[in-house]
């Protein structure tokens, strides 16, 4: 079974996944970064594909991803620095990568998905491809390789379009909590909560996370309560940039920020 599927059999509610820009702030910390947040818990981990053009995300991220290539990181080196991280871990936490068309069309899609299995990817998460692409041409490959493309929804996103994602998706489905672009916020104001309950209403199949401007216990909470689980990506990056990539240090940080 994907350990997408395994871990929301397994543990249902009240899921942490944390992202993280691979290469960024250090070229050489992917794979201290994965083991310290399975050591410490984290449930699940989005790890980053820097790109130069990050269209949904906010200057933290956009910020990692400069420095992750201004490093060197490519998907090739990544995917070096992943080949024995299945074997350094010790729990079956699922590891998605998250990174934007360009790099992966240029790496190849089926030598992409190949190469995830090898590793042990679990998923991935393409903000930039449409739906009817990922259908068409996508979709065969991906299910080839048992790999899972996680696909955003946000407040825009029509019951009709959220249906159809939810009958031909399958793992979870990344609730984007507003229309912006990555970055903390300080609460989830009332009009963010109606969409959240809205589609808590329409009983999909597939499990819901939230992300986007998750950064503090209101934020967290909201998100906990009104999903499987929280996504949480601008904070950490910012808090393991000014640890100088101590992900111990960071994850500190961020737990205490996180009852405030």
């Amino acid at each position: 079974m994907n350990r997408i599927n395994q871990l929301f059999q397994t543990r249902p509610n009240r899921l942490l996944s944390l992202y993280f820009c691979a290469g960024s702030p250090t070229l050489d910390g992917t794979v201290n970064v994965i083991e310290t947040l399975t050591r410490r818990g984290v449930n699940m981990i989005e790890i980053g594909i820097p790109f130069s053009d990050p269209m949904a995300d906010g200057p933290v991220i956009q910020s990692a991803a400069t420095q992750s290539l201004r490093n060197g990181m490519t998907l090739k080196l990544l995917f070096n620095q992943l080949k024995d991280i299945r074997e350094k871990i010790i729990r079956p936490v699922p590891l998605i990568l998250m990174g934007y068309m360009n790099p992966i069309i240029q790496y190849g899609f089926e030598h992409f998905c190949q190469s995830c299995t090898e590793v042990g990817i679990d998923g991935v998460i393409i903000p930039d491809l449409p739906f009817d692409d990922y259908m068409k041409d996508f979709k065969p490959i991906a299910d080839k390789y048992d790999l899972r493309i996680i696909m955003l929804i946000t407040p825009e996103t029509s019951d009709e379009r959220i249906r159809f994602i939810d009958d031909n998706t399958d793992g979870f489905i990344y609730m984007v909590s507003s229309a912006a672009t990555t970055g903390t916020q300080q609460s989830f104001d009332e009009m963010k909560q109606q969409y959240f309950n809205h589609v808590r209403s329409l009983n999909l199949k597939n499990p819901t996370m939230i992300g986007f401007g998750i950064s503090n216990k209101q934020t967290f909470e909201t998100a906990q309560a009104n999903a499987n689980g929280a996504i949480i990506g601008s904070k950490f990056v910012q808090l393991l940039d000014e640890e100088k990539g101590d992900p111990e240090k960071a994850l500190d940080r961020l737990f205490i920020s996180l009852l405030k």
